[in-house]
């Protein structure tokens, strides 16, 4: 072992440790993190959880939150889960989430996960009205929701507070290749446009943040094409494609929000983009 090796691996337990004296800060306080029933919010779920951090998981899928729950039992874990199902889209529910933590566990939302998002395959000029709403309501709309009513929670009881969300390198750069016209999967449709939206969005309430000097941090984490259940929805062909292409796992956006907790109060990672190291996008 090189002298460089040795000091590289005898300073290793000391980071290790520094990082989890920080992340101590965040034990027992409260998360919310949507679309967490499976894929990434799954994984930062469980993250988070492992990191003795108490989280209401929200997703419209009750079966696969049942399974995210008994996950959890599984690995014995002591900190407070609670699988709810919510659309984000739905004011009523959005507001039960938000106030079930503040009244059943009386406590603030100290984190919030924007992760929950639809996605729609086509082109934008053959598209349809209906189309449009969904993309912008669940991906721009419902997210500005959660920040809201996130913000409002962490200042009634002026606390420190982070704000993710879970975007897509598509809100820096549309790419120029469609997935498969054969199968009529030929475009982007608005999500480029909702995830350009959000990093707006995020600067946007991170400035109104440090104009009234709240002690709470945004992070926008923007992926490239990561392995998840919307992959079972596509046709062999399509599958073919995407194997062709350099994916992430899940658990390597679950790293990145925990890497960010993981600062100093007084740092803040404002963007991250990962992808896998063979993309070009």
């Amino acid at each position: 072992m090189s002298s460089l090796e040795s000091c590289c691996a005898s300073a290793r337990p000391k980071c290790v440790k520094h990082i989890q004296l920080i992340m101590e800060r965040w034990a027992n306080k409260c998360a919310i993190v949507t679309g967490a029933a499976s894929g990434i919010g799954k994984k930062i779920t469980i993250a988070l959880l492992k990191n003795k951090i108490n989280v209401l998981a929200l997703d419209v899928n009750t079966e696969k939150l049942s399974l995210l729950n008994h996950e959890w039992m599984q690995l014995e874990g002591s900190n407070k889960l609670c699988a709810m199902r919510c659309n984000i889209s739905d004011e009523k529910d959005l507001e039960k989430a938000f106030s079930f933590v503040e009244t059943e566990w009386n406590s603030s939302v100290d984190i919030l996960v924007n992760n929950a998002g639809v996605l729609e395959l086509s082109r934008i000029i053959e598209s349809d009205r209906a189309a449009f709403e969904k993309l912008l309501n669940i991906n721009v709309l419902a997210t500005a929701m959660c920040i809201n009513r996130a913000v409002r929670s962490m200042r009634q009881r002026n606390v420190e507070g982070h704000i993710f969300n879970i975007n897509s390198v598509m809100g820096r750069k549309i790419p120029t290749v469609t997935l498969s016209e054969i199968d009529g999967y030929n475009g982007w449709n608005l999500y480029p446009v909702c995830k350009h939206a959000t990093i707006t969005l995020a600067q946007s309430v991170k400035q109104e943040l440090t104009n009234i000097k709240a002690p709470i941090r945004v992070t926008n984490i923007n992926p490239g094409l990561v392995e998840t259940d919307i992959f079972k929805q596509f046709t062999n062909h399509i599958m073919d494609v995407l194997k062709s292409m350099p994916i992430l796992k899940p658990e390597d956006i679950a790293n990145a929000v925990t890497y960010a907790l993981s600062l100093r109060p007084e740092v803040q990672m404002r963007e991250k983009n990962i992808m896998q190291y063979r993309w070009i996008l």
